[in-house]
């Protein structure tokens, strides 16, 4: 059986790392990785290979930067020639991103089975770019693999068959079990003491320029109770440059602005942090299995376990409440969690139990309908 890997960015790249793993002990399996280049920092994209201990991918697209059209439809333009010259038996899509999507589209017009690892995640959000992508690719593939029992529902409500739908456990915590001994602090002035690690990306947070000083400066009253260490995206560092705020961030006595790390250092960032501030979805899946305090900025999130029965608390945008979660916090009132159903570092072994296995893929076929 030839499966046929595609990943895009680094949230991808933590996923796929256990899949290939399990699946390179079965003789029966062939797999090809294509690596789409949607995250264009061939740098960062080596250090995490290299981390991670991913192949070096067998074809690489080069896709590269540019609107939600223009880098799905480049993908899918290369990634059709691709998958017309290696004919795979099956193709493998993670997560949300537009490789994601761009890929489930080709793959379903050419009659390939597509498999879906962390299915039937929602936010309920047409405004995020994600969630279409979630549910255009949920759609179209062959097998569902859902980290968590509400992807499960969700998909069923939504009249997937319950043929299709398998609940694996969450991929990413398996890279998180295999190579947190691994993790070390990376050289950064102030988290040897207690710390608030701050991570932001998404346009409501970063690309707002009044949302964007509104935090900075909230950042600016909590780095009076302790550290801020925020590791800035490239994007976000133009951002704050370009704001007219009274805050020297470069010389700031309690914000430490650094570059975004690598895997394992971020890992230990967020295993020794106080508490992390985020709009990440895979922050708040982390930040739930190693049981740290995590503060999310925004209304929704496709990972309700995290708040549920993690250790997520949804802020919104709402910057008083954060200061006055982070003082909570501070004074020792944190919300304990316990680690989701099947997060137990197995996943990538029960995906590989489940493409071994031709009864469910046969199953999962012919529950299919037009």
């Amino acid at each position: 059986m030839h499966i046929l890997h595609v990943v895009g960015a680094r949230p991808n790249f933590m996923k796929v790392a256990p899949v290939i793993a399990a699946l390179e002990k079965r003789e029966s399996i062939r797999q090809t990785l294509v690596h789409t280049g949607q995250h264009y920092d061939e740098n960062m994209s080596r250090v995490f290979f290299d981390q991670l201990g991913i192949p070096k991918p067998d074809i690489s697209l080069g896709v590269g930067s540019g609107s939600h059209a223009v880098q799905t439809a480049n993908t899918m333009i290369k990634l059709e020639e691709t998958l017309i010259e290696k004919q795979p038996d099956m193709v493998l899509v993670y997560g949300d991103i537009n490789s994601t999507v761009a890929a489930s589209l080709v793959a379903a017009k050419l009659s390939i089975p597509v498999t879906h690892v962390e299915a039937g995640l929602r936010s309920r959000d047409l405004g995020m770019p994600e969630e279409i992508n979630r549910l255009v690719t949920d759609v179209l593939s062959t097998l569902h693999l859902t980290p968590s029992r509400d992807g499960d529902e969700n998909l069923m409500k939504e009249g997937i068959s319950p043929a299709k739908i398998h609940c694996v456990g969450n991929v990413m915590i398996d890279t998180l079990v295999r190579l947190l001994p691994q993790a070390e602090l990376p050289d950064i002035d102030g988290v040897q003491s207690n710390y608030a690690l701050v991570t932001l990306h998404r346009p409501s947070n970063v690309d707002e320029p009044e949302m964007l000083a509104k935090l900075l400066k909230t950042f600016d009253e909590i780095s009076r109770d302790c550290k801020i260490i925020f590791p800035v995206h490239p994007r976000t560092r133009q951002r704050i440059a370009s704001l007219d705020i009274d805050l020297d961030l470069d010389n700031h006595p309690g914000i430490v602005l650094c570059e975004p790390q690598g895997y394992l250092q971020f890992l230990a960032l967020q295993k020794n942090a106080t508490v992390v501030i985020t709009d990440s979805g895979g922050i708040q899946e982390e930040t739930t299995y190693l049981q740290i305090p995590c503060l999310t900025m925004r209304e929704n999130t496709e990972r309700p376990v995290t708040v549920d029965v993690g250790t997520n608390v949804l802020i919104g945008r709402d910057c008083e409440r954060l200061k006055s979660q982070v003082k909570a916090i501070l004074s020792g009132h944190v919300k304990r969690g316990r680690i989701p159903e099947l997060w137990d570092g197995h996943s990538g072994e029960r995906i590989a139990e489940i493409l071994v296995n031709g009864d469910v893929l046969q199953d999962a076929l012919a529950s299919s309908t037009v």
